[in-house]
């Protein structure tokens, strides 16, 4: 066999069931040979919803995407997937090739990626968003980069690895007998999880043991682990509060006694104040961006006055934005598990303020008939039907504020949103990779901004067979850009022209519904759950409910609030 279908042939037994992509360059060898495989080909309309695709099913599955593409394309707009499963440690493996054109590579070239005089340079262009790339130069180096690119993709923190192929190395016949030798995919992709020392747990649990006012900081780690069961256990063997980062949502569910919400500078007023009230906080698998810290408030988290213990599975993450005393180096279900298994605590004080913490997930705005509808009401409209078999694809702007506030998620595995990088269009092509992947109902909620971004991929729903629902939250405007204005027309680009979201969708082959009452919306969203065809709701919202004046939080007003 050449060194395509001996590519094909290894992705087939790494588990591989879809690659998301677009033919293109030394890439077209490879997506010959995909018929022949049981591997099915999701081809979007370009390679930043492939992207994007290929990202949602690493985080949701914990099996590495595969996004595929012509090299220049990959490297510019597939970057989008790729920067968010970085941030976000989601595991995605890029396909990719240079486009090298033999004896013209070094002739002012075209499309040229190898690095060559005259030429762009993917290698560099890759190197600064993933953990690990190669660029194999031979059959036996190609086959084994891939491998690797899957093993680094999944061992310790989650995230995107690329191969980029060159040249003969993809269409030359592939040998039988090499040194060094090419391991079998089972051997060679194999990874262990990392565990902390008994000494860091003991330290830990005796400092969890000791608290009158634990907390745990729940963050994207946990998803990436899979450690709900875990970090359930330990929240009920030491009664400690919990609460999450924005992408820590639904790592815990929210109508649970002891869930206090969702921190940060658009988070929870409760859950930021069950934060600094804490004497104990448990940090586990949160990066504690600035937006999760109001950017670092210094009445929030008080190093000095709290104990701090942190859970990560890389070593140089704990303790990295605040000194912690103790760090629990590995797996955060391992971490968790040890936890459970090594002390307990009970205290009266948990339930009691997570109580009163959970009245931040409502607001008298969330009961409003008006008309056009508030988005706070829309948002309740969407959790009557999100169950335990749901799931929320949340993208950047406003609406994904209004969601983490009012959106009270029911179970885990419920709610995600582009929080990484926090790119604009992601919610839509990852709701049908969620839909592809799992056999639950999704919602995709968006602004018109991001909406619009992406919408083709409602196309590729419909191809594919999968019925997600579509929510846009359609102000006709960049909603959040715009309502930092101080005053009309101050900042140029934040308007848009009024699109006819239902006939987009009607165009693409889905159902398309124009909603402006609450009613309205709950009639639609109910039909669209049953419908076996993708539904597009265009809400139209009251675009003068100001998210930033509503929701931010005290400790972030503190520090100047929003871009001060």
């Amino acid at each position: 066999m050449d060194t395509s279908e001996r590519l094909v042939e290894s992705l087939e037994r790494l588990g591989v069931e879809r690659i998301f992509g677009y033919p293109g360059g030394r890439v077209i060898e490879l997506f010959d040979d995909l018929p022949e495989s049981d591997i099915e080909l999701v081809r979007p309309r370009d390679e930043r919803e492939a992207s994007v695709m290929a990202e949602m099913h690493g985080r949701l599955t914990g099996s590495p995407g595969v996004l595929a593409g012509q090299g220049p394309w990959i490297g510019s707009l597939g970057l989008i997937g790729q920067m968010e499963a970085r941030l976000a440690s989601s595991p995605m493996v890029a396909i990719t090739e240079a486009s090298e054109r033999g004896n013209y590579s070094t002739i002012a070239p075209y499309q040229q990626s190898r690095g060559d005089y005259g030429g762009l340079e993917l290698p560099k262009i890759l190197d600064a968003v993933t953990k690990e790339h190669w660029f194999p130069r031979t059959s036996t180096e190609t086959i084994r980069s891939l491998q690797l690119a899957f093993k680094h993709a999944t061992a310790g923190r989650p995230g995107p690895t690329a191969v980029i192929l060159d040249g003969d190395a993809v269409t030359e016949e592939y040998p039988d007998d090499v040194l060094p030798p090419v391991w079998d995919e089972e051997t060679q992709t194999r990874t262990w999880k990392a565990a902390p020392t008994p000494r860091d747990v003991a330290t830990a649990v005796e400092a969890l043991e000791a608290a009158e006012r634990p907390v745990i900081i729940s963050g994207n780690g946990v998803h990436a682990s899979g450690a709900y069961d875990e970090l359930r256990e330990t929240a009920e063997a030491y009664n400690a509060a919990v609460v999450t980062s924005y992408l820590g949502k639904s790592t815990f569910p929210e109508t649970h006694r002891l869930a206090g919400g969702v921190i940060g500078s658009f988070g929870h007023e409760g859950a930021n104040q069950l934060v600094s009230e804490a004497d104990v906080l448990l940090v586990v698998g949160c990066r504690m961006n600035p937006m999760d810290t109001n950017w670092q408030a210094p009445e929030f988290i008080r190093p000095d006055e709290q104990t701090i213990v942190h859970a990560d599975i890389d070593p140089r993450n704990a303790g990295w934005v605040y000194p912690a005393d103790v760090g629990l180096i590995g797996d955060a279900a391992e971490s968790l598990r040890e936890l459970v298994a090594s002390g307990g605590n009970d205290n009266d004080w948990a339930e009691d303020r997570t109580q009163t913490a959970r009245e931040s997930f409502t607001a008298p705005e969330c009961e409003s008939d008006v008309a056009p509808i508030l988005p706070q009401r829309a948002i309740k409209e969407i959790e009557r039907v999100v169950d335990e078999d749901t799931i929320v694809t949340a993208d950047s702007g406003n609406n994904r504020f209004w969601l983490l506030n009012y959106l009270q998620v029911p179970a885990v595995r419920t709610y995600y949103g582009s929080g990484g990088v926090g790119g604009m269009g992601w919610a839509t092509p990852a709701a049908v990779s969620a839909a592809l992947a799992t056999d639950k109902h999704v919602i995709g909620v968006a602004g018109d901004g991001g909406f619009a971004m992406t919408m083709t991929s409602v196309e590729t729903a419909v191809e594919h067979g999968v019925a997600p629902t579509f929510v846009v939250l359609n102000d006709t405007s960049l909603g959040m850009v715009r309502q930092m204005q101080h005053g009309p027309d101050d900042i140029s680009g934040v308007e848009f022209h009024d699109t006819d979201f239902t006939r987009v969708a009607e165009a693409f082959g889905a159902i398309g519904v124009r909603v402006q009452t609450p009613d309205e919306l709950g009639d639609a969203l109910s039909d669209a759950k049953e419908s076996d065809v993708p539904t597009v709701i265009d809400v139209r919202i009251d675009r003068e409910q100001d998210m930033a004046e509503t929701l931010q939080s005290s400790f972030y007003a503190s520090v100047g609030g929003l871009h001060e």
